[in-house]
């Protein structure tokens, strides 16, 4: 469980992957330039679970990875260290990447009319696909007729907006 005043780098590890990358962010805090096999001790996970986690982080630019013989075996290993100055650009750059797929999605809503024959179980079709099908709907046959999207076109903006204001509270 993490609390709301554990460090950035914990939380953001957890909300990536849940308890496994929790164990992996707390350990690496502990011991900086920790090998895997220290990790995987400390935490009591399997290596190739903490290695998975490693790599994951590692692809995210939150921790970075030494590569150093090891005087004991003769073979390289790597040391881990965090990277925390880097959660807060990685969390800039997941709200940017949601802030442009929202965008897609209000943009394609308001390129497109949807049909819809008024059953809630069924989909709502494009204009295209209900004029391929002649306006009878895909799944109960019923007639469709023009659906407002207003109400989705609200709420993607109303997310699209909040994004960017907390964006720019960042900055």
């Amino acid at each position: 469980m993490v609390d709301k005043y554990e460090d950035p780098f914990v939380r953001i590890a957890s909300m990536i992957g849940g308890d496994e990358y929790l164990k992996v962010a707390r350990s690496l805090l502990k011991a900086e330039d920790a090998t895997d096999e220290e990790i995987a001790s400390s935490t009591g996970l399997r290596i190739n679970m903490v290695r998975k986690v490693l790599y994951d982080l590692f692809g995210k630019s939150l921790i970075t990875g030494i590569r150093v013989k090891d005087e004991r075996k003769g073979w390289f290993v790597y040391r881990w260290r965090t990277r925390r100055e880097e959660v807060e650009h990685f969390i800039e750059n997941q709200k940017k990447k949601i802030d442009e797929r929202l965008q897609q999605r209000l943009d394609y809503e308001n390129a497109s009319d949807f049909y819809h024959c008024g059953n809630e179980d069924c989909p709502r079709v494009t204009f295209e696909n209900a004029l391929d099908g002649m306006f009878k709907c895909p799944s109960c046959q019923n007639v469709l007729n023009l659906k407002k999207n207003d109400k989705s076109k609200k709420a993607y903006q109303k997310k699209i907006d909040e994004i960017k204001k907390d964006m720019q509270q960042t900055f």
